[in-house]
Parts: C-alpha cells; structure tokens; sequence
C-alpha cells in the first residue's frame, strides 16, 4: 500500500539516479549538444546567414536561435529516457519498480522528470553559446519557460514510449533517425514557413514540432508563424495523450512483462 511518504521518496530516487547518470557522463551528454550549435551557427549564421539577410525582421543568425535551442532540448529530453528506461528493462532492474508498492504514475514521473533535468541543463549551455554568436532579448520569459518544460517533457514522454516498444539497442535509434529528425529539421527551425508554397505550408502544418518552435520563437523573438493558441493547444494535447498511453502501457506491462 502506497502512501504520499514513499511516493516521494520513490520519485526522489528515480529522479536523482537520473540526474546522476547523465551529469556522471557529462562529457557525452552536456558538451556535445554545445559544440554542435557553435558549429550551426559559424557555418548557417555567419557564413550562409549574411547571404540570406533579415528574416521576420532578424538578422537570420538571430531567427535560428530559439530553434536550435529547443532542438537541442527535444533531442536531449528523448536520448534519457529512451536509453535510461531501455537499459533498466535490459538489466531487469525495472521490474523491481513494478512489483514495489509504487504507483506508475510515480515512476512515469522520475524518469520524465530525468529527461527534462537534462533538457534543462543542455538548453542552459547551448542558449549560452548562442550568445556568443547573437546578441537576443527574451520578448517573454514566461512563455519561453512554458514552451520549453512543455516541449520538454512532451520529447520526454515520447522516448519513453520508444523504450517500452523497444527489443534492442537498434530499436532506440530508429526513432531519432527516421522520424525524429526529420520532424525537427522541417519544424521550422532553420526558416520561415511564409517562404514556402502553399502546398508545402499546409502539408508543414502536419509537423507537430513547427507549432513547439514557432512558440518557443515567439517567447524569445515575438515573431510566429502560427497562432500561439494553437500551439499551446497541441502541445498539451499531446502531452495528455501520451502521459495515458504511457501509464496504460506500464499498467499492461508491455514490453516488460513476460
């Protein structure tokens, strides 16, 4: 029997391992996401951007900002929980968790939490690279923060669900690389939907990371190309679906449970 005591101290210990293991190996998690956004920003910044010119009123080395940033924070918050929850069904330390009087939605909770951590802690470094590179104002603090824990743990939830699916280590790259990245690179983060055709703005509309960036652009810059209402919209809406089949699959035991 579960009580409000050791519910806490059952996310406290989910959420601190999960803190320890990317901050043990910082070295792989927390510099690389850094290095690789000075290098976007050399060769698209300086080098292509004084080609392109001002875009949405930006210097486009300004515009790709909050982009980078909030793909560093996807890519980050997805990596820890899908490479933290597989390895604890591979070592068979998560059934553990599930036989303890701990509610799902308690160990749901400390591994999302985890990857927003990390989320958080590479957003911090690469938003201090960016500076290096563009001189930016926050248009809104509390909307940026907002997109970026939303975001955050959305990615989060999302690297979860590939986890429990996943029977290898190969399964936890397919996601990132067929589907993943090609949502964030045509989210908008390296331009303007307004430059495209018709038809390939409504078919960009589909691309549920155009409507996270665009926010998240707002809160930084105060120029979107979508409606911050819809935006918002969607983000919890996916957030709310996925925190249910998450806590459906726990329930089931899929993947988990032989």
């Amino acid at each position: 029997m579960s009580s409000p005591s050791l519910n806490r101290i059952a996310f406290q210990t989910i959420f601190t391992k999960e803190v320890l293991r990317f901050m043990r190996i910082w070295v792989q998690t927390v510099v690389p996401p850094g290095i690789t956004t000075a290098l976007y920003f050399i060769i698209f910044g300086n080098l292509i951007g004084e080609r392109i010119g001002e875009m949405e009123g930006y210097s486009y080395i300004e515009f790709i900002v909050p982009g980078l940033i909030l793909m560093s924070v996807i890519t980050s918050s997805y990596s820890n929980v899908v490479s933290s929850f597989y390895f604890s069904k591979f070592g068979h330390h998560i059934e553990e968790l599930l036989v303890s009087p701990v509610p799902n939605w308690v160990i749901l909770a400390g591994y999302i939490c985890g990857g927003v951590a990390r989320g958080v802690v590479v957003g911090i470094v690469v938003t201090l690279v960016s500076l290096i590179f563009a001189d930016v104002s926050i248009h809104s603090y509390l909307l940026t923060l907002a997109v970026f824990v939303l975001t955050s743990i959305l990615f989060a939830l999302a690297g979860f669900i590939n986890a429990v699916y996943a029977n290898s280590f190969d399964d936890i790259s397919i996601v990132p690389t067929f589907v993943l990245t090609p949502l964030t690179y045509l989210g908008g983060i390296f331009y303007s939907i307004q430059l495209l055709p018709e038809f390939w703005q409504t078919l960009s509309l589909a691309n549920p990371v155009l409507y996270m960036v665009n926010a998240f652009r707002y809160g930084i810059l105060g120029v979107s190309d979508i409606n911050l209402g819809v935006a918002f919209a969607i983000i919890l809406l996916f957030i709310v679906v996925l925190t249910a089949y998450s806590l459906s699959l726990l329930r089931r035991g899929v993947g988990i449970k032989s």
